[in-house]
């Protein structure tokens, strides 16, 4: 039970890519995001598909080796764990200063290079997204970095976490604050099943580029 080995595929994997489970004093399966909480722990791949199967088949019951209470959707008991840790995270970066919002400064930030990923809320307009993916489209063609978009969050949630109103785009900037948001976000993303068209974009960019220094 020490190794981390997903109890559904039986794969061992890093932390960052497993979710662990401990049992509570009523028996019943809790999550533990932090990785911190005593007791055995089991550990389950970190998306929600893999800890939907683990609920379904009782999988938990077999890795403890005991009878034990499964929350009837633990899926979503998981995904709101994630959600509140990364909204929490992107707080403690804005009180750092290392967020900006307002689609015009997020669109400056992914221009100069100082964004580290932007987060739209998910009532963002197309228009306003579309903006913000040309410049991040421009960044790459230019030399600069990819910088990833996600769509998490509602804007009363980024509002909440970012202490404004209305926010709708926000851009996290590339420091220390910064990198503990993307590793929240990123594991939120992978929890939902990732951005995949997103990742496409921006690599298509690079290979556009790539291909025409070949041809040069």
């Amino acid at each position: 039970m020490n190794d981390r080995t997903c109890i559904v595929t039986r794969r061992q994997a890093e932390a960052d890519e497993l979710i662990r489970f401990v049992v509570g004093p009523d028996s019943a399966v809790v999550p533990d995001i932090k990785r911190n909480l005593p007791g055995r722990g089991c550990w389950v791949t970190a998306d929600r598909l893999h800890i939907d199967k683990a609920a379904a088949k009782n999988l938990f019951a077999r890795a403890f080796k005991a009878q034990v209470a499964v929350p009837a959707d633990l899926g979503g008991m998981v995904d709101g764990l994630l959600v509140r840790s990364a909204l929490g995270m992107i707080g403690l970066a804005r009180k750092a200063g290392a967020v900006v919002l307002g689609a015009a400064k997020v669109e400056a930030a992914v221009r100069d290079g100082e964004a580290l990923l932007v987060l739209h809320a998910t009532e963002a307009a197309d228009d306003g997204v579309r903006k913000i993916s040309q410049a991040r489209r421009a960044t790459v063609h230019l030399g600069g970095p990819a910088t990833l978009a996600y769509k998490l969050f509602s804007e009363a949630e980024l509002s909440l976490a970012l202490g404004g109103t209305n926010v709708i785009h926000a851009a996290v900037l590339a420091q220390d604050a910064g990198q503990a948001v993307e590793k929240r976000v990123v594991a939120l993303d992978r929890y939902r099943g990732g951005t995949p068209n997103d990742l496409a974009m921006l690599a298509a960019v690079a290979d556009e580029d790539d291909a025409a220094e070949d041809m040069e």
